[in-house]
């Protein structure tokens, strides 16, 4: 993304924080912003698809760093997870995002309303992803519950204890406080009868993101060689292209994949400045993502 369109989107976002997202209209945008009515138009088609951006631009970045609390560490270690969800909540605060969700969850707004509701349902994707690391595959029936309650859990509990204790509360104990009781529940999880939610529906809520292996395979390749034809112009490819080489080694032909080393690789890639397009490396982790859950 270049530094012009980059500072649109964060101008909007204060506009976003500091007037509301329905009150703040694109001739505000532009007008703080500095820049024509065509050149805002030549960025974002609508108003509606700038703040996906700017939600795209955050969570990516937040992504990049969850990934990067796992380097070198266990996936069943407690205490990442829990720095990892610390991290989602810390995203938030600092974005001031929590408002600007509920201001369009409560409007009529069908099409961001939609979005909103993919961007949590990732969320319980990825909690349940990593329960079945922490956990594994006798507690994977009844994984996607314990995500769906350990959100609950968690948002209800940092709203009341901001009722209670004001703005100035210790989030992080709110955390901890909340995985110690999904944790207890999960180890009681065996004696339930049948799980409320099995881990399958992800695949009807998600369906964009669970296409059968052959094509995600078969995507993950073409997106690939989409990215070495960009490298091929540069001087000094090699660097890249060997990370690239690595990450359709490991999903393609390794068994299982160290997922970790390609979490870093791709962290390697989207953090250093590299001329590769960051649409395309975004679709390569999204790629990367999908063929990992397939192979649990």
């Amino acid at each position: 993304m270049n530094d012009r369109k980059q500072h649109v989107i964060q101008v909007a976002h204060q506009l976003f924080i500091e007037k509301g997202f329905q009150a703040t209209s694109i001739q505000d945008i532009i007008e703080c912003s500095g820049i024509s009515k065509g050149t805002f138009y030549n960025y974002f088609p609508s108003k509606n698809e700038l703040l996906k951006a700017l939600l795209k631009s955050i969570y990516q970045k937040m992504e990049i760093e969850r990934n990067e609390l796992l380097i070198g560490k266990s996936p069943a270690d407690l205490d990442i997870f829990i720095k990892q969800v610390e991290l989602l909540l810390h995203t938030n605060r600092a974005h001031s995002l929590i408002t600007l969700f509920e201001e369009v969850m409560s409007s009529s707004d069908e099409d961001l309303k939609q979005f909103l509701k993919e961007g949590q349902l990732k969320t319980i994707r990825w909690l349940y992803q990593r329960f079945l690391d922490l956990y594994g595959e006798e507690k994977k029936p009844y994984l996607l519950d314990s995500a769906i309650m350990f959100l609950g859990i968690l948002y209800h509990n940092l709203k009341y204890s901001r009722m209670a204790y004001g703005s100035d509360f210790n989030y992080p104990d709110v955390v901890r406080y909340s995985v110690e009781r999904i944790v207890k529940m999960i180890q009681e999880m065996t004696e339930v009868r049948s799980p409320l939610f099995p881990p399958e529906l992800l695949h009807r809520w998600l369906p964009e993101s669970n296409p059968d292996e052959k094509t995600l395979q078969q995507n993950l390749q073409d997106t690939i060689a989409g990215l070495k034809k960009d490298l091929s112009i540069q001087d000094d490819p090699s660097k890249y292209l060997a990370w690239l080489d690595f990450i359709q080694d490991e999903l393609l032909y390794t068994s299982p994949p160290r997922e970790f080393l390609i979490e870093s690789v791709l962290a390697s890639l989207q953090a250093v400045p590299s001329p590769l397009k960051q649409a395309e490396l975004q679709q390569l982790q999204s790629l990367v993502d999908d063929i990992l859950a397939l192979r649990r």
